[in-house]
């Protein structure tokens, strides 16, 4: 199976589908990627924040029915999701800033795990077929910060309330799964679960605090120095359309084959295209055409993994799945969609579209 847009028309075209998160960056790109494919979508998430934002300058709500609400408001999910009656679920939203988990981490274990359990509970009053794709992260396992890639059936664990609350929300999944939507009864309940555990993503559009890519894209456009906090640190760098493009395919599977893929599945780099920190400053500034860059390591900082790597063999394997990107064409990607929009940000739609048509060719 390849993700290109005629494809994955056949299984999207004119069906309903539940997207939470959708104003958020990830949530943004894949909105505007179901809106290109002719879905019909209801989107649930909080409002977009405030200044730059890339659900508005996509115009998100011409593109879907969007319903601003927070997941810890049952009442509120459960009645979107009965009178949607969606075909399918992709589950974005979240609480997900490991720097901020640690200001608010009882509200990260509520927004992350009890978020989810509430959206499945509303999934378990549908009295039809609908398939879920519930995204968390590739900071779920028990990080050992080891050159071992993790696999699927690695152990879970999390030292940050964030990757602990994502790992909680694995445990949620996998109960309502065995509990409620074991695959033994797939004929009676006609719900098909997987997971998606993404590696660290990248891509135009993404204002949020405490990333490496925001952070370097304003300090380069008010030329600044770029502020480097753990410069060592090594993640599984992707360009947000690639793990967007797998969250699509598993959930056409899903649907073509329940029982075979309702699991999770691991979506990154290959394992050689893991980069430190401070490599990738260097490259986005050299794609910039510009500027300079300060380490500041802080060592009282809070607690962040220094080496994570995904094993993504299973999607390569299973789905078919493979990234189009190496690190440096991520960054590239990244930069010149932040170029434009910086010279002109009316034309952010059209080249988010443009960037979409022809990663999905």
């Amino acid at each position: 199976m390849v993700a290109t847009i005629d494809y994955l028309k056949t299984y999207y075209q004119g069906k309903k589908v539940l997207l939470t998160g959708h104003t958020g960056f990830k949530g943004s790109w894949l909105l505007k990627i179901l809106s290109m494919l002719g879905a019909d979508v209801m989107g649930f998430a909080l409002a977009p924040e405030s200044g730059a934002n890339l659900y508005e300058l996509i115009d998100g709500d011409k593109l879907c029915e969007s319903v601003i609400a927070d997941l810890r408001n049952r009442e509120a999910l459960h009645a979107a999701v009965s009178s949607f009656q969606p075909d399918y679920i992709f589950h974005l939203a979240a609480q997900s800033l490991v720097r901020l988990s640690y200001e608010i981490p009882s509200e990260t274990f509520e927004v992350n795990a009890i978020g989810t359990a509430n959206l499945l509970d509303a999934a378990k009053q549908l009295n039809k077929p609908c398939n879920l794709v519930l995204i968390t992260t590739d900071k779920v396992y028990q990080n050992n910060e080891w050159t071992y890639p993790y696999r699927e059936n690695d152990r879970l664990g999390g030292y940050d309330p964030y990757s602990a609350s994502k790992a909680c929300t694995e445990l949620v999944i996998d109960s309502y799964r065995n509990s409620f939507f074991n695959l033994s009864g797939y004929a009676n309940h006609k719900k098909a679960l997987a997971v998606a555990r993404a590696g660290n993503v990248i891509g135009g559009g993404d204002w949020s605090k405490d990333r490496l890519v925001p952070d370097i894209v304003k300090a380069l456009s008010r030329q600044d120095a770029v502020i480097v906090r753990n410069p060592r640190s090594v993640r599984p760098w992707q360009h947000v359309l690639e793990p967007l493009a797998g969250y699509l395919l598993l959930g056409t599977q899903l649907a073509a084959n329940p029982l075979k893929f309702s699991g999770a599945f691991n979506f990154g780099p290959h394992f050689t295209d893991s980069l430190p920190v401070i490599e990738m400053v260097k490259t986005a500034i050299s794609k910039w055409g510009a500027g300079s860059f300060e380490v500041h390591e802080d060592p009282d900082q809070p607690h962040e993994a220094a080496l994570l790597k995904l094993d993504i063999s299973k999607a390569l394997i299973e789905l078919g799945w493979q990234p189009k990107f190496d690190a440096a064409q991520a960054v590239a990607y990244t930069i010149d969609w932040y170029k434009k929009w910086l010279v002109n940000p009316q034309s952010a739609a059209t080249y988010t579209e443009k960037q979409i048509i022809d990663f999905l060719a």
